[in-house]
């Protein structure tokens, strides 16, 4: 069974980072994708990036373009998120999903605040 777990959410001040981490398993490919969406209050789910185990690529909307990184290592089966200069706007719970499935984490709170 697929399932992900997100982790390394918490409260930041404004320009500072935060790396996310989705540990994923239950694959029965090699090749697949991990995305990350987020969910601020009021707000619908929006998508930030995602990663392709195939050939690496990374793909960003455009709030995310320059201040956010997706890598991906294979061998622990983990997609990170690495979110620097973290503006308030950023705020939201963030969730990572195996894309083309319905399998998605509990989600990971993220607050930047001064």
């Amino acid at each position: 069974q697929l399932h992900v777990v997100e982790s390394g959410g918490g409260l930041v001040q404004p320009g500072g980072s935060l790396r996310l981490s989705c540990a994923a398993s239950g694959f029965t490919s090699d090749y697949y994708a991990i995305g990350w969406f987020r969910q601020a209050p009021g707000k619908e789910r929006e998508g930030v990036s995602c990663i392709g185990s195939s050939d690496g690529r990374a793909y960003y909307v455009d709030f995310a373009k320059g201040r956010f990184t997706i890598t991906m290592d294979k061998a622990k089966n983990t997609v990170y998120l690495q979110m620097n200069n973290l503006k308030p706007e950023d705020t939201a719970v963030y969730y990572c999903h195996h894309l083309g499935t319905l399998t998605w984490g509990q989600g990971t709170q993220v607050t930047v605040s001064s």
